[in-house]
């Protein structure tokens, strides 16, 4: 058999090879001509490198692993090559050219001519070197802009497939439960709905680009206990159902996305990696997801090393195929001699391998890899000399003005004006004192996954490779006309207060203080926000408060501006400073994303998609909470938040009137219609975020007092009005019921219509008639807007 498979595809006969025929007859074919061994190569990665120089990737040594021996794997075939760029700072040119050589020789190597999938990260833009630092999820979700996500994601999805790369380990879809918890920056925010149709407008994105986009964490990483990175997470069944999956559901209904990683936490003692019901049960009985699991980094390894559900690696890789895991990454570990001992003695099935390799193989099917034209040349190097390593250098441009255009345009509509006295927008201030530990720092719209701050910093004889001006810089750029002074006063994370005293007479000495605090990004406790550095408290880092309070002392207007990776109370500056501005690690273009929000250049139109806390130990909460999750008469703790979720000033002002209920009363199976007069009531242009919430006063399990079911973003020019109609399926106020099915129930409810979740407009009582109804992941998941102009 094997002369005859090795004949045939060198006479390009071979059926998988035939682009023409349907998929899933060549990936049958191709699995019945596999060995074992090869099967089993398909369903594992390789961490490397790619090599500065242009030649072949060289295997990347963790901390965590021993060494691979590359060349001896590449007999039997390789499934992944994990982060040829995002692994050390290289040339994008050259790391192309690497990729390239190495894709030759894996597919060479194996008797199929089979290339790897070759995947990166992209939770902040492509991490590589040189290439667009976007801004964060986090701001991502500020934005309330699905479209303009979209587009952001499918300019990273053609950069990553231009250089050669298959996958994008992206977007997070976790849904923020606890502010501690250091991947916060990552999140889209608190609420399951605005993270569901940012993180499905991200993966259309990527997908369109022809890239596999992967969700991650499936599921439940984010309610870990007190906010501790990979800590266990407590958490009923009908939280899972109603706040944790149904991003993960629409994103894998409406979006396309064809791979979901495992998250690494254990829910109920049953971890994630090891969870039939929910990787197989629910992600593919229930909703019909026909991608890739992958595991997130060693994850199938902790079954054994963290949670102790396997006694050998042969048992792990057993409980994760079992469960659906068809991918261990970042590198072979449980996958390899492991799991070939525990088939060949007949304890793991040979049919989960085929289950997964025929997921595996249709995946690289999808993407041109099993073509018998499959070229190895990306598109960045199309026409090149590939023969002459130094002349690529420096020609692929993965940051150009294009790029850094759309990173200034989501960055701009991203800054949150939380607070303002009439300070903002700043006039021509003569003297400008910029004080704080973000003034000076270039790295401080980064989050822990771009470039410079997840990889750059291991290399610090490396230029950053993009430009990153300071806050300082872009104040002197949108005041030329003022004295910007500078001083730093605290660190980010120190408690050093000895440059406070500078810090004030320069306070004294101008005419506007311009505060800059917040993080600094990092991993496992370098930094103070990022993945492994969560914080005890949400407090400012550091002295920050310390130096805060004493600016607000001096009796010189005060603009707070943070630069920061999660929400922090501000303490007395909610009521004494001049101006609260909120930038959520903007990317590189976010320093002059904010001064132009200061200046009133720009106007803001960012919104909430975390709740700021009023004081700093009054979590975990969200705005999703209970009754008894609110401010109460029998508890001395006040979660109330200083700023709820959806809340965002601008420089204009909006009137919200004329309700009109067209229908009412609906069945559980129909849906309500209304109608209101939206205008713009100031004397600038602004956009207003029409949010729409859903009350269920009486129901037969605990309800959220409210939870956002839609929102519309609608931009009108001073004076201007317009009719927003609006139609909410009966399906949105649907919710898990005591036998763990969704059901729509009759009933009297209210849609409460605002410009926050903290400050609602109009309130529309309706109600829902009929039987109870059951629904699925069909249901109908997003209420219909129209707009028109109208005369008001």
């Amino acid at each position: 058999m094997t002369d005859n498979v090795t004949l045939d595809i060198a006479s390009g006969t071979a059926i998988w090879t035939d682009p023409t025929l349907d998929l899933a007859t060549r990936v049958d074919a191709l699995v019945a001509a596999m060995t074992l061994p090869e099967k089993v190569a398909q369903l594992y990665g390789v961490w490397v490198g790619a090599a500065a120089d242009g030649g072949e990737v060289a295997p990347y040594q963790h901390e965590m692993e021993e060494p691979v021996d590359l060349a001896a794997l590449l007999d039997t075939g390789l499934g992944q090559l994990t982060r040829p760029f995002g692994t050390a700072p290289v040339d994008p040119a050259l790391g192309a050219l690497s990729l390239l050589r190495t894709q030759q020789r894996i597919a060479a190597a194996n008797r199929f001519g089979i290339p790897a999938m070759a995947h990166e990260e992209c939770l902040a833009g492509f991490a590589a070197w040189g290439a667009t630092a976007y801004p964060v999820p986090l701001s991502w979700g500020a934005t309330f802009d699905p479209e303009l996500i979209g587009r952001m994601a499918a300019t990273i999805g053609a950069d990553l497939r231009r250089v050669g790369v298959h996958q994008g380990l992206a977007p997070v879809l976790d849904v923020v439960r606890d502010a501690r918890w250091g991947r916060v920056e990552e999140t889209i925010g608190e609420d399951p709905y605005l993270v569901g149709t940012i993180a499905t407008a991200y993966v259309r994105g990527l997908e369109s680009a022809g890239v596999v986009a992967t969700l991650k964490h499936f599921a439940g990483y984010s309610a870990s206990r007190g906010g501790r990175n990979l800590a266990p997470v407590s958490m009923g069944p009908r939280e899972r159902a109603d706040v944790l999956l149904p991003p993960f559901e629409m994103a894998v209904r409406e979006g396309g996305a064809r791979s979901v990683m495992h998250a690494y936490t254990d829910t109920d003692g049953v971890p994630s990696a090891a969870d039939e019901e929910l990787l197989t049960g629910l992600l593919r009985d229930a909703w019909g997801f026909p991608g890739t699991v992958v595991a997130d980094y060693f994850g199938i390894a902790f079954l054994r090393t963290l949670h102790g559900v396997a006694g050998s690696w042969a048992e792990a890789a057993g409980a994760a195929l079992a469960a659906g895991v068809d991918v261990e990454l970042p590198t072979v570990k449980t996958f390899g001699e492991p799991l070939r001992e525990a088939l060949a003695a007949g304890v793991v099935p040979e049919a989960l391998v085929d289950r997964a390799v025929r997921r595996v193989l249709t995946q690289k099917g999808q993407l041109g890899l099993l073509d018998a034209d499959w070229n190895p040349v990306p598109t960045a190097l199309a026409g090149a000399d590939l023969a002459d390593p130094d002349a690529l250098r420096g020609t692929v441009d993965l940051d150009p003005p294009a790029n850094r255009a759309l990173a200034r345009e989501v960055a701009e509509r991203s800054v949150v004006l939380l607070a303002n006295d009439g300070t903002l927008p700043l006039g021509r201030p003569a003297r400008i004192a910029l004080v704080g530990p973000q003034g000076e720092s270039p790295t401080a719209v980064l989050g822990c996954y771009s470039f410079p701050a997840h990889v750059g910093s291991r290399h610090p004889e490396v230029p950053v490779g993009i430009e990153l001006p300071t806050l300082a810089a872009a104040l002197r750029a949108e005041f030329p006309d003022s004295d910007v002074v500078t001083v730093a006063g605290v660190c980010v994370d120190g408690d050093d207060t000895g440059g406070v005293p500078a810090a004030l007479d320069a306070a004294r000495d101008a005419d506007v203080v311009i505060a800059a605090l917040g993080d600094r990004a990092g991993l496992f406790g370098r930094g103070t926000s990022g993945e492994g550095c969560d914080a005890e408290s949400l407090a400012l880092p550091g002295a920050q408060q310390h130096l805060l309070d004493a600016l607000l002392d001096t009796g010189t207007p005060v603009v707070v501006t943070l630069l920061a990776g999660r929400p922090y109370a501000l303490g007395r500056a909610v009521t004494d400073a001049a101006a609260i501005v909120q930038a959520f690690f903007p990317g590189e273009e976010g320093t002059p994303a904010v001064a132009g929000v200061l200046s009133g250049r720009v106007a803001p139109q960012g919104r909430l998609p975390v709740s700021v806390p009023r004081g700093p130990g009054a979590q975990p909460t969200t705005y999703l909470s209970a009754r008894l999750g609110q401010a109460s008469d029998v508890s001395n703790v006040d979660p109330t938040p200083a700023y709820g979720f959806g809340h965002g000033l601008g420089y204009t002002t909006f009137g919200w009137s004329h309700l009109v209920l067209d229908v009412p009363v609906a069945a559980t199976d129909g849906e309500l219609r209304l109608h209101f007069t939206l205008r713009n009531t100031g004397s600038r242009w602004g956009s207003e975020v029409v949010q729409v919430y859903a009350h269920d006063p009486v129901a037969p399990v605990v309800q959220p007092v409210q939870r956002l079911v839609g929102y519309l973003r609608v931009p009108l020019a001073a004076g201007a009005a317009c009719r927003v109609d609006l139609a909410v399926p009966a399906d949105l106020f649907s919710f898990t019921g005591r036998d763990g099915r969704r059901v729509v129930e009759p009933g009297e409810l209210e849609l409460r219509l605002g410009a926050s979740s903290t400050d609602h407009r109009l309130v529309a009582a309706v109600a829902l008639r009929g039987r109870a109804r059951h629904v699925d992941h069909t249901r109908r998941l997003h209420p219909r807007f129209a707009v028109t102009p109208s005369a008001g």
